[in-house]
């Protein structure tokens, strides 16, 4: 009804002399006067205080209205006064303006005059207009909540409910009845409230006149609500009905009642009996059938009304009853309309009917789209422009001009004077140790990685580059200035040699044909002159080709497909498979041209075929070679259709955008999409666009750089000052001045006289290396220190080692003191594990789940996260025993500790690298879920994937498959096509009841004449008799090319199942595997049996249980994200491939979940260890001054 009422807004222009007195002067109002005019609002004035003529008049004239506000109207009393038979513009009062001519030899004949027709058509298309607008007044506000409140002395229902205002709902529900009183309730005379759940709850003992604190307090109430158990709402009746001076009783329900509907009706029928109170009856916010047909009955009897509102289904409202008597009414007048144009043709049922003035009949037969306007030049001849270059796609452009190709990246300009900070765990001072000579002279810049690095700036050079950012900037600036003109703004950039252009005509774009047309002339004359061969398909249900193949773009097949393309026509539905099929599977072309490089796909709606056979056929089309599917939207700004003209599959434009985005992305072609202001998505500009963030990002990256080092400059300037300062007062000048507090002096220490014992002492310190102090190993892996008294080199390092070790000094900020600084480093190996990027196939491979799992699992993409969160066992806090070794504490201090399966563990990585690790972790769950997607599609849904290239498959045709062999017929119908023709797969079928008979004596290859045939045959099958499982199978094990045997049954076999397992174990002597498919079998017995004899040879087990709840977690897993580990849950998969599929899913995002865990535990470490370290630093400037001598007893 919604579309019907949308597609009447296109009535035009009608003659100003047809129309009534009113209308005419009524449109010479000047404008600020019209739009308030309403002559509902209209109030009579009082004859008493007539004093002229002309107010006589207007008082006669204001009489006939009735003067109450249409906006405090319900529908019914609304419609009394604008209802089409009110206006007087039935069908009835149509017919009756109509003159009744007798001709001889015909049937009764009503003429008609073309002005009145056309009046009445316009006055229609008014009274639909204004329906509409009514609607969608009805539809804003808390109108569209709770309806339109009517009386002006109302009762309140309020539904507390643990149902209603438990489970987060509570919060938004009080928002709305707050929304409630200040827009409709603050207007009334009095009010009362009640809020119900399992006791009743009143405001007041009685209705209270408005007033502010009345509204205050009704504010308070609303916000002090809180679930109160069941729904007594027949309490809430008994009470409510007692109070006095109501008028009106709004009821708001968001739960089934406690009491069933037959006793409440009772109950409020007898209590209703001579009253006039009509209620309002409101389901707020619910789906159960028996809340909304409670309360229509309870609306209907008592002369009120019934209004629904979900806020997870906005169509629901349209059930209320104020919009269905409206929609009703546009209805009313559509039909009235559709009568008037069976009335142009001549007849209106059995009756001729002619209408004066009209057009001829030769105009009338002619096409609808030679009256479309048309653009400037539109029927003259092209004017080709050979372009001088050869066009290519942005991604191919930025390869020469981007700003990694013009070493204009930021971390590019920056390595040369970027330095590690250098920092080393000492482990006799138990912490670590780090230059500072760097982080004082340098400014610290994070890299790319997460890593901070020294930087030397040169603010010269920085200047310099930021320059070149913004001529780069510039440049991709003008490239999308170009991209978005001419026919580059409708098609984009055409960029291969050999095209087939597929133009939409499908009867949807029946008043846009000219659109279309003018969009390809554009194309012919400024993108083709340079092409090498190229072809236009038009489709509709069928695809008409302008030639038979590809032929060369010269000036006169362009000008010869310009005259094809101007007879276009629309018509039929959007069969884009089949002009996919016309465009690829062309022998000529592949013979003369090698077949096209690229097919550039226009329209404006979805195709007529599902998403995922289109773009699995478009991508093993376009497997081994190198065509690409480019495909372009344009939007209809009004897509105002006739009934008749409704394309097949309708969608909304976002859903378009997907389809048409993920059938190029598919093929690795392009997506274009645009409407007659300009673009609105494209892949060549977004790439653009991210190229000129990342020129924006480095140029702000390089002015904070500029800013801190002045900064520091400034800063330095001021310390510099204040030491000047500080020298000039402690100099020469008036004895008044105060002296600057010096620190106390170091008392040196006065070494005693040695003794003997001190000088064994000291000769026993030169002639041995002294013993280590107590120490422990901070792991099992760890060597012992070396000689902290020793300064010889180590035996180990080699004359190559220091060979490789270059010094350079420099000059420090401290006066002449200077420092050294490596300038070249020995090669060290690295220990850190770094996080690997996962790479897919773009495609989907035919190979069972545990195959590609070994070539794509988490353990194969090295992206366990036990593998990088392993280091040693914390357990210095457990208790100590002999013979115990624990690990130091310093451990602790250093990295932080995490619970992995019991144990405290130390994780030594960055937040950057958990970072990466997540961001590849949620890439590689997409791709399982894209691989779980494919699996539950086509027949691979009910046979699984069929992987050998020799098969057998065997039908149980059994009397228990008597319910489901129309089921199996048209699923293997699909298998047929969908896998077995499609990849080549050759193939036999037996049936097998008490007996079996088989289609061909060996496997036979899949073609055209053979999967025919085989479809026919399975047609032909019937249901009877038991199960010869063990039969079938030796006919299949007879076969000598056979390598798999797929096994499609509901149950057991006839025979004994141990038996059963036994035998094949003997006949299967060339092991083949035996593939078992339980088929709507909930039987566990047989499936346990079908699990045993699969394993037994070594096959798979499938049975696809559940899979709408696994498209359904599937959805929302690429919807929402992988944001919760527990929610949704895929369903307990019963098939090997899907069920070892979901458990590595789960099995991932349990990693997702703890590394989010993990990094949020290194960033606290990390922040406690920052303000350690601040606290050490302020405790290190107050210790006192000791010396640093040894002392020898």
């Amino acid at each position: 009804m919604q579309e019907i009422l949308d597609d009447y807004h296109m009535f035009h222009g009608v003659d100003s002399s047809s129309q009534p007195d009113d209308f005419r002067s009524f449109g010479k109002r000047p404008a600020w006067r019209i739009d308030n005019f309403d002559k509902l609002s209209i109030t009579p004035q009082s004859d008493l205080i007539v004093t002229h003529v002309n107010q006589t008049l207007d008082l006669q004239k204001a009489k006939k209205y009735t003067a109450v506000p249409s906006k405090g109207q319900t529908s019914e009393e609304w419609l009394n006064n604008h209802s089409i038979t009110h206006q007087k513009l039935t069908l009835k009062d149509l017919l009756q303006k109509g003159k009744q001519v007798k001709k001889v030899g015909q049937g009764p004949h009503l003429v008609f005059d073309a002005t009145y027709i056309a009046e009445v058509e316009y006055k229609l298309n008014l009274a639909i207009e204004q329906y509409h607008k009514r609607v969608k007044w009805l539809l804003e506000g808390s109108k569209k909540l709770f309806g339109l409140v009517k009386g002006d002395r109302v009762g309140i229902l309020i539904d507390s409910s643990d149902a209603n205002t438990g489970f987060g709902r509570l919060e938004e529900f009080q928002q709305s009845l707050l929304y409630l009183i200040d827009e409709q309730l603050q207007f009334k005379k009095s009010l009362y409230f009640l809020s119900f759940g399992t006791n009743s709850e009143p405001l007041w003992n009685s209705a209270r006149d408005i007033n502010v604190r009345i509204l205050e307090e009704a504010r308070d109430f609303v916000r002090g609500l809180h679930p109160s158990g069941g729904c007594n709402m027949l309490a809430a009746f008994k009470h409510i009905l007692k109070v006095k001076r109501l008028n009106s009783i709004l009821i708001i329900l968001g739960n089934c009642p406690d009491q069933t509907s037959s006793v409440l009706f009772d109950y409020v029928q007898q209590c209703l009996l001579g009253k006039k109170i009509p209620i309002h009856a409101v389901a707020y916010d619910t789906s159960n059938h028996l809340t909304h047909d409670t309360l229509q009955r309870l609306a209907e009897f008592s002369k009120g009304r019934y209004h629904c509102y979900n806020s997870s289904d906005d169509r629901e409202v349209y059930k209320s009853f104020d919009i269905q008597l409206l929609l009703r009414e546009a209805q009313r007048a559509v039909d009235v309309i559709s009568k008037i144009k069976q009335m142009r043709t001549g007849m209106l049922g059995d009756a001729l009917i002619s209408i004066e003035n009209e057009i001829s009949m030769e105009v009338s037969r002619l096409s609808k789209a030679r009256f479309l306007p048309r653009p400037p030049s539109h029927h003259r001849p092209l004017s080709i422009e050979t372009p001088n270059f050869h066009s290519s796609t942005s991604v191919e452009w930025l390869k020469d001009n981007g700003l990694r190709a013009k070493n204009l990246n930021l971390y590019q300009i920056l390595a040369p004077n970027a330095f590690d900070p250098v920092q080393d765990f000492i482990p006799i001072l138990r912490k670590s140790v780090g230059s500072k000579v760097h982080g004082k002279a340098m400014q610290q810049f994070e890299w790319h990685d997460g890593s901070i690095k020294n930087v030397h700036v040169d603010i010269a050079m920085l200047y310099e580059y930021q320059k070149e950012l913004g001529t780069s900037v510039k440049t991709f600036e003008r490239r999308i200035e170009w991209l978005a003109s001419g026919s580059r703004k409708i098609w984009g950039t055409v960029v291969e040699k050999r095209i087939i252009l597929l133009v939409d005509t499908s009867i949807s774009n029946k008043a846009y044909i000219v659109h279309v047309q003018h969009s390809l002339r554009l194309l012919l004359e400024q993108q083709m002159g340079n092409k090498q061969a190229f072809n236009i398909i038009a489709f509709g249900s069928y695809p008409k080709m302008w030639k038979p193949h590809m032929v060369k773009p010269t000036p006169e097949n362009l000008q010869a497909a310009w005259l094809w393309v101007q007879h276009l026509e629309a018509s039929g539905s959007r069969n884009v498979l089949s002009a996919f099929r016309t465009a690829i599977e062309n022998g000529e072309d592949i013979k003369n041209y090698g077949g096209p490089q690229g097919l550039y796909l226009i329209t404006s709606g979805v195709p007529d075929q599902e998403e995922d056979v289109l773009c699995s056929f478009a991508c093993e089309a376009c497997i081994g070679s190198d065509m690409r599917i480019h495909s372009v939207l344009f939007s209809i700004d009004d897509y105002n259709l006739h009934e008749s003209e409704m394309p097949s599959r309708y969608a909304t434009m976002p859903q378009m955008a997907d389809y048409l985005r993920n059938l190029a992305h598919a093929t690795a072609g392009r997506f274009h999409w645009f409407r007659e202001s300009g673009i609105i998505e494209s892949d060549d500009i977004i790439v653009l666009t991210c190229e000129m963030e990342k020129a924006i990002h480095y140029s702000r990256r390089c002015s904070s750089l500029v800013e801190s080092v002045k900064l520091r400059d400034e800063r330095r300037k001021e310390e510099l000052t204040a030491k000047q300062q500080l020298m000039l007062c402690d100099g020469g000048g008036t004895t008044t001045r105060k002296k600057r507090y010096e620190p106390p002096k170091a008392i040196g220490f006065i070494a005693p006289r040695e003794t003997a014992l001190t000088m064994a002492r000291k000769t026993m310190l030169e002639s041995e290396p002294p013993k280590s102090l107590a120490w422990k190993a901070p792991n099992r892996k760890a060597m012992l220190p070396g000689d902290p008294f020793d300064n010889s080199p180590s035996p180990r390092s080699s004359s190559k080692t220091k060979r490789n070790l270059r010094q350079e000094p420099f000059y420090t900020e401290d006066k002449n003191s200077v420092g050294m600084y490596f300038k070249k480093y020995p090669k060290q190996k690295s220990v850190r594990k770094a996080v690997p990027e996962p790479v897919f196939p773009q495609t989907e491979e035919r190979i069972s789940t545990t195959q590609w799992l070994k070539k794509y699992g988490i353990n194969k993409l090295k992206l366990n996260l036990n593998r990088y969160v392993s280091g040693p066992i914390c357990i210095h806090e457990k208790s100590k025993s002999k013979g115990t070794s624990t690990t130091s504490k310093w451990y602790c201090s250093i990295f932080p500790s995490v619970d992995i399966e019991g144990t405290v563990r130390h994780v030594d990585m960055q937040e950057s690298e958990m970072d990466d690790y997540e961001h590849h972790v949620t890439s590689t769950i997409h791709r399982y879920i894209r691989r779980m997607q494919w699996l539950l599609s086509g027949s691979r849904r009910v046979f699984g994937s069929i992987l050998e290239n020799n098969v057998v498959v065997l039908l149980d045709t059994s009397g228990s498959m008597g319910y489901y062999m129309e089921e199996l017929q048209k699923e293997m119908t699909s298998l047929i096509w969908e896998q077995f023709q499609a990849n080549k797969i050759a193939f036999n079928l037996i049936a097998f009841s008490n007996e079996w008979k088989q289609w061909q004596e060996n496997v036979t290859e899949a073609n055209e004449t053979t999967c025919h045939d085989a479809v026919q045959w399975t047609a032909s099958l019937a249901a009877h008799g038991g199960s010869a499982t063990l039969e079938a199978l030796e006919v299949a094990f007879g076969d000598p090319e056979v390598e798999a045997i797929y096994l499609v049954t509901d149950g057991k076999p006839d025979t004994s199942v141990q038996l059963t397992l036994e035998k094949v174990e003997e006949m299967n002597v060339k092991k083949v595997p035996i593939h078992c498919i339980s088929f709507n079998c909930d039987d566990n017995g047989a499936n346990d049996f079908l699990k045993k004899l699969s394993k037994l040879t070594k096959g798979r087990f499938h049975r696809c249980h559940g899979e709408m709840d696994a498209q359904f977690a599937v959805h929302r897993l690429m919807q929402d994200g992988c944001f919760d580990e527990d929610d949704p849950n895929l369903p307990k998969f019963q098939g090997d491939d899907l069920k070892k599929l979901g458990n590595e899913i789960d099995r991932a995002r349990k990693f997702l979940t703890q590394a989010r865990r993990f990094r949020q535990v290194i960033r606290d470490h990390a922040d406690q260890t920052a303000r350690q370290d601040n606290k050490n630093e302020t405790s290190g400037k107050e210790r006192k001054w000791v010396s640093d001598k040894p002392f020898y007893p």
